[in-house]
């Protein structure tokens, strides 16, 4: 009897504890080693919609790229990260101008963390009246934080005038951001600061750079389906056969 019991209050608080989970404001998924995939939501023409960060623990610090969509989730991220692996966060990268990117620029800049973004998109964020960063890229560049290098790569134009990805050579990992879309899309999504006709060659330039990634991490779909760049080629692809 006392064993059924004691199942029987296992299973509830499993339950309780997933059923927590699934209206959780706040997600974090182990990609592998030392990344992290972290996940905030927003309302986007009437639906709840996700959206996918990434974060690299170093023995120097954790580094985030891109930050959280929703502004209530900005501390308890650093809160989870310093939870989770006794550790700060001490740089902060934004893949382009749009708030999904960029909303806690100034509340991770104001607690002493480095924030970056492209020359361009900081000009894009200051007409559009976006968060900006305190140190701006004017060119691709390469960066060493702890045991770990990655780099910034400009393609040219497509979900937005100033998309950037970040490119982790020896675990290849393609950071995408908003760029890339999910295998499972149906279209581009919202392109209404994009460029249609340059898509295609955009994402065709991140293709032949970045050969045979282990891992592809996307802004809005799931990220673990490794099709998701040659899917949006193909959609870019149609896309400017129609304009």
């Amino acid at each position: 009897m006392r064993t059924i019991l004691l199942t029987t209050a296992f299973i509830f608080s499993l339950t309780h504890i997933f059923g927590q989970a699934e209206n959780a404001k706040l997600k974090i998924s182990h990609l592998t080693g030392d990344f992290y995939i972290y996940t905030t939501y927003n309302t986007y023409q009437e639906r709840k919609v996700p959206a996918n960060g990434m974060y690299l623990v170093t023995d120097d610090g954790v580094v985030m790229f891109d930050t959280p969509w929703d502004t209530t989730q900005f501390q308890p991220l650093l809160d989870s990260i310093k939870l989770n692996h006794n550790k700060s966060v001490v740089m902060c990268f934004a893949t382009h101008w749009h708030s999904d990117k960029t909303a806690g620029l100034e509340y991770y800049r104001q607690r002493g963390i480095k924030t970056y973004t492209t020359a361009l998109t900081d000009v894009l964020s200051t007409k559009n009246n976006k968060k900006r960063a305190e140190f701006l890229m004017a060119n691709d560049t390469v960066f060493h934080v702890g045991q770990y290098s990655f780099e910034t790569y400009y393609p040219g134009q497509g979900h937005t005038e100033d998309n950037i990805v970040i490119w982790f050579k020896k675990e290849k990992i393609l950071y995408g951001g908003c760029l890339i879309k999910g295998a499972d899309d149906e279209d581009l999504g919202y392109l209404g600061d994009g460029n249609v006709t340059e898509y295609a060659s955009t994402l065709k330039k991140v293709q032949k750079k970045y050969r045979k990634p282990k891992f592809i991490i996307i802004a809005h779909s799931d990220w673990k389906n490794i099709n998701s760049l040659k899917h949006s080629l193909v959609m870019a692809k149609e896309l400017k056969k129609k304009n």
